[in-house]
């Protein structure tokens, strides 16, 4: 038998007031009369049952969690119905520790009874479970194979992100993500990750260490003068503003110092480009390049690279690579091979002899 209307939207108030310090006296009116502790209601004893099962969510084992729920729906049957059977199975499936169907059964738990009293213990077994996942824990396939979880852990702690809003727990599963994404070299992803938390709480401590670990991540998410220097540009855009608004902390963690490094490598990126360029013989392009560089960061490690290659007495980069002498070595010996230098000599040596 399920809660009566009337006790189903009780019971989250009453149980809120339960949970107060000392678990206060709380008192309803019975008959229109007569006033009366909720405790001494079967009502009030069920969600005082249902608190401490909460508390052992929190400090008990999982096996101990199981019995207290099977000992509520024997002592509450009238009570504890669909509710608690559904919670009670993910809960049993917890504890065998058979984790992706035990999420399974907590998502679907949550989906369909989104402000039962125990919506808040799901979710924090959610989180628990994405987090396991998140940190390296396999998933079972087939009962044999085992295979990685890191997606599965991405889309359960999404859904938790989704689900708590901006709650609590909402914001410890974005940042959770984040760190794990950080963990995985996934750099890129986190600085998404931590936009959405700054998104998400744009004041306070929460949006200044979502600020610096954007810049952190576009930092350290750059590969190399080979590749696209606009995560640097960005880099360095989020460390100017974090010196800005936050002095203090960006002075105690030496931004200033990350900020030349960046510097140094947008220079370079730009002189690598120029030299590409005296390389491939396009020397009035490549002096652009160069100008560029000595122009705009004239006290880079770059730019004094830069004003040596145009110097007047500067050694032409076009010279002879491994490549080049690869291939002129194959040239060589493919000549001998078909008798194509016995033909060049004596035709070279008879040009010598009319010369």
């Amino acid at each position: 038998m399920t809660l009566r209307p009337k006790w189903n939207l009780a019971i989250p108030m009453v149980l809120a007031l339960f949970c107060t310090a000392g678990f206060a006296e709380t008192y309803h009116l019975t008959d229109g009369k007569n006033w009366q502790n909720v405790a001494d209601t079967p009502q009030g004893e069920y969600l005082l049952a249902i608190s401490k099962i909460k508390q052992q969510l929190l400090t008990g084992t999982k096996s101990d969690v199981v019995a207290a729920l099977e000992l509520l729906k024997n002592r509450f049957p009238e009570l504890a119905g669909a509710e608690v059977d559904a919670y009670l199975e993910a809960e049993r499936l917890y504890a065998n520790e058979n984790w992706y169907k035990a999420a399974t059964a907590y998502r679907q738990f949550v989906s369909v009874y989104p402000v039962s009293v125990l919506q808040p213990a799901a979710m924090e077994r959610l989180y628990s479970i994405a987090t396991a996942y998140l940190q390296g824990q396999k998933r079972q396939f087939i009962k044999v194979l085992k295979l990685s979880g890191y997606d599965t852990g991405v889309d359960l702690m999404r859904d938790v992100a989704d689900r708590a809003g901006n709650s609590p727990l909402g914001l410890r599963a974005l940042t959770t993500l984040a760190e794990a994404q950080e963990q995985r070299k996934e750099l890129l992803d986190a600085y998404y990750t931590w936009q959405e938390v700054a998104d998400r709480w744009p004041t306070g401590q929460t949006r200044k260490t979502a600020i610096l670990r954007m810049a952190q991540t576009l930092h350290a998410s750059y590969d190399g003068a080979q590749y696209d220097a606009t995560v640097l540009d960005s880099a360095q855009t989020y460390f100017e503003d974090y010196m800005i608004q936050y002095p203090d902390d960006a002075d105690r963690l030496k931004i200033s110092e990350t900020l030349e490094i960046i510097t140094q490598q947008l220079a370079y990126k730009e002189y690598q480009v120029g030299f590409y360029y005296e390389r491939t013989g396009n020397s009035d392009v490549a002096y652009k390049y160069y100008r560029k560089v000595i122009d705009t960061w004239p006290n880079s490690k770059a730019a004094q690279m830069a004003q040596a290659r145009m110097a007047p007495d500067a050694v032409s980069p076009v010279k002879m690579t491994a490549r080049r002498r690869t291939v002129n070595g194959v040239g060589r010996f493919l000549d001998s091979w078909f008798g194509l230098q016995p033909l060049l000599k004596p035709v070279t040596k008879q040009q010598t002899q009319t010369e």
